[in-house]
């Protein structure tokens, strides 16, 4: 890419795990001049759900650098001897990295990094012909010939709901601190977030006198995990899948949901136990678990909340709460900065970016000045697009498409794997497409 000093290569606006593996790879890159703007003071990761016990479901191998090169200088495994905990670490033998761990990791990088930036807030970006031009609060922040969108998903809360201190989203459980004992509690979300905050109620000394779970699913279903189901989180079977007819690739992310969307064995588990404690041991009770129910309205019933669900044999119930916790998951977005350019951006069914090859987002703009979409691609590259597994690969090969030139040695080859997702001639056609 030709060199204007007054222009950024790069910009990119928000700063999660995403955009970060972007900046921390692309920090080793001579040449390629990057920007990512947040407008948090400091950098967080759905600090509302930081329970002090919550493990990552990835292994912290698949961190910001190492999949695609372990010798950068932000990798989780040199932020362990930076901070002088690395034999400390091992002997601990932890099966998987805390989620807390985990988090302070990526603010070491988030800090360390100069092209990182904090207090900026984007309020809006547009493109002149030539290049983007972001302003923030006070007037334009700067130009640049990329951008890459890594706002990340917004809570998903059903339209209607009577969203106040008593009825909120999971995502900021820990920050409201709800007063819940004594008072009747009911989760609406059979996931892995649910979970957590079901454990974390049940754990409580002071908890709630009763307590519903609801979840639309037939029963609370445990993740898929193991090497083979694994294998859906690697590179080649991502260039697999994108080869697939849409129909096809449609019906595979249903089969796969609950390789990433399923309660961890140990979370589920340990609520199972403490509900049988609870009633058995205690006999106390008030613990009611409700799979196979649809929320079908929520409303204020004078200090409480009155919810209806049609049950899996079409019948209604209605559930009296007094606190009532949504973790009912995340929809993406457009950041609303990038309004002046919606109308030119072509969307999927569910409002996210259609991706292309390298994650550039399909506009009618010049073909040299791509948009790429973080956390927009689960449709068109796989299961694995919002996952922290392959987000080095996917950091990769957007640098690689910025630069137009090879960065990445482990880009040179698509990994095979040890399963044969495609077959002979699948495999041909993909690396003429390539």
């Amino acid at each position: 890419m030709a060199h204007d000093t007054n222009i950024t290569d790069l910009a990119g606006i928000g700063i999660g795990p995403f955009n970060l593996s972007l900046a921390a790879l692309a920090d080793g890159v001579s040449g390629l001049c990057c920007a990512f703007f947040e407008r948090k003071p400091a950098f967080s990761w759905h600090p509302g759900l930081a329970f002090a016990d919550s493990t990552m479901q990835t292994s912290y191998l698949k961190d910001m650098v190492t999949p695609v090169q372990p010798t950068n200088e932000w990798s989780f495994l040199n932020f362990l001897v930076s901070h002088q905990r690395f034999y400390d670490f091992m002997a601990a033998r932890f099966d998987t990295v805390s989620r807390q761990e985990f988090t302070q990791y990526m603010a070491w990088v988030a800090h360390g990094l100069p092209a990182c930036q904090f207090d900026a807030n984007i309020r809006e970006v547009d493109h002149d012909g030539q290049s983007f031009r972001l302003w923030g609060d006070n007037g334009e922040i700067t130009s640049a010939r990329a951008i890459s969108v890594g706002t990340g998903p917004v809570p998903y809360v059903p339209e209607g709901t009577p969203v106040g201190p008593d009825c909120f989203h999971g995502i900021s459980y820990l920050n409201r601190a709800p007063a819940v004992a004594g008072r009747r509690v009911a989760v609406i979300g059979g996931g892995q977030t649910g979970a957590e905050i079901v454990l974390d109620l049940l754990g409580k000394r002071d908890g709630p006198a009763e307590l519903t779970w609801l979840s639309r699913r037939s029963a609370f279903w445990h993740l898929q995990e193991g090497g083979l189901i694994d294998q859906i989180y690697t590179p080649g079977y991502g260039e697999t899948y994108r080869a697939l007819p849409l129909d096809v690739q449609t019906q595979i992310l249903a089969d796969q949901k609950l390789s990433s969307d399923g309660l961890t064995p140990e979370t589920a588990d340990a609520v199972y136990q403490m509900i049988y404690r609870r009633q058995h041991l205690e006999g106390r009770g008030g613990v009611t678990l409700r799979p196979g129910r649809t929320m079908t309205g929520l409303r204020k019933n004078g200090p409480a909340f009155a919810l209806t669900a049609r049950s899996a044999a079409d019948e209604m119930e209605v559930i009296h709460a007094d606190v009532v916790i949504l973790a009912t998951g995340f929809r993406t977005v457009l950041p609303e900065c990038l309004a002046p350019l919606a109308p030119r951006l072509e969307r999927g069914p569910a409002g996210e970016l259609k991706l292309a090859h390298a994650y550039r987002a399909v506009w009618d703009g010049p073909q040299d000045a791509p948009i790429y979409g973080l956390n927009h691609g689960r449709r068109s590259h796989g299961i694995g697009d919002p996952q922290l597994s392959l987000t080095a690969w996917r950091s990769a090969m957007i640098l690689e498409d910025l630069a137009g030139r090879p960065l990445f040695s482990a880009l040179r080859e698509v990994p095979a794997g040890l399963v044969d997702w495609a077959g002979a001639a699948t495999r041909d056609e993909m690396r003429i497409s390539a």
